[in-house]
């Protein structure tokens, strides 16, 4: 028997967007530089590693980006603020391989400077990456998955309106203990701008 594939079917690729303060766009390779500053800080990585980045890490995480892409058709944006072209970090969707239990599946996700947090770009970047998830990709539906003592991404998903389904436990990898994650969803028809479209 065939093995089922992580990435579910897509109805398009998803694009470049731009949202009122946000840039959102594939990754590059000359994003390098940018990302491993802003990765570098410990509070960026702080769930679930407790620490910064290392270039290495940096540069392995954006050549995996760059190659999910390729893969799936679609991936995390690297999210530059529109008033001054800077890199916060990233925002989009990816196929969460880290917890098989609930593949084929799609996540929303996010990760960004604390210089830029408190200001809704999450919500703001989250909701553009729901929009084309529906919209453009023609998922049905999309997953959050935030570490549970995460408390302000936990309230992006219940802001973005996710549901609460159960509690999960992330298996542990070479660079971290086990992760205890809440798992959140939303279907295409209760996502208001599918539902307006």
């Amino acid at each position: 028997m065939a093995e089922l594939s992580p990435v579910p079917p897509i109805a398009a690729p998803l694009p470049d967007v731009q949202t009122e303060r946000l840039d959102l766009r594939r990754f590059r390779p000359d994003d390098l530089g940018d990302l491993t500053a802003v990765f570098a800080q410990p509070e960026v990585w702080r769930f679930p590693y407790g620490r910064g980045f290392t270039p290495r890490e940096t540069a392995e995480f954006l050549d995996r980006q760059i190659a999910g892409w390729a893969i799936a058709g679609f991936g995390c944006w690297v999210a530059r603020t529109r008033h001054d072209d800077r890199v916060i970090g990233y925002v989009g969707l990816s196929v969460p391989t880290f917890l098989p239990e609930i593949l084929p599946a799609v996540e929303v996700g996010w990760r960004l400077a604390p210089s830029a947090w408190g200001r809704g770009y999450a919500t703001e970047g989250a909701r553009a990456a729901l929009d084309e998830g529906f919209g453009t990709l023609g998922l049905e539906r999309i997953c959050s998955l935030p570490q549970a003592t995460n408390l302000a991404s936990v309230a992006v998903a219940e802001r973005l309106g996710l549901t609460r389904r159960r509690e999960v436990v992330i298996p542990p990898t070479d660079r971290r203990g086990a992760v205890v994650a809440l798992h959140y969803d939303i279907e295409r028809a209760a996502w208001p701008a599918a539902s307006a479209a």
